[in-house]
């Protein structure tokens, strides 16, 4: 039997033929990010969902239209896989944050 870590949380909501997913590493649930320009709430009603595996998670960013992600975990997992470009990563207090949108 595999032991699996569970990295992040997964929210999908649907509307339409839309699908947000909104993923963030476990640890940083909850946690305020702030820095000179930004503050950053990584909200518990936004991002909370189901606890799963990162390579899990990322393998769900191919079937949503909207993914906002949060931490190092996902965010680096994402960049590795081709469907975050280096330049497109914005650090908040050091912790990497990304978006995609698809149209």
């Amino acid at each position: 039997m595999k032991c699996q870590i569970l990295d992040v949380y997964v929210n999908i909501r649907r509307w339409g033929g839309h699908v947000l997913l909104a993923i963030c590493d476990v640890e940083i649930l909850g946690k305020t990010l702030r820095d000179e320009r930004i503050v950053f709430n990584v909200n518990e009603g936004f991002y909370k969902g189901l606890k799963m595996d990162v390579d899990e998670a990322v393998r769900l960013i191919d079937q949503s239209t909207i993914v906002n992600m949060v931490g190092e975990k996902i965010v680096m997992k994402a960049m590795e896989k081709g469907f975050v470009h280096p330049e497109a990563i914005l650090k908040i207090c050091g912790v990497p944050h990304a978006q995609i949108v698809r149209m």
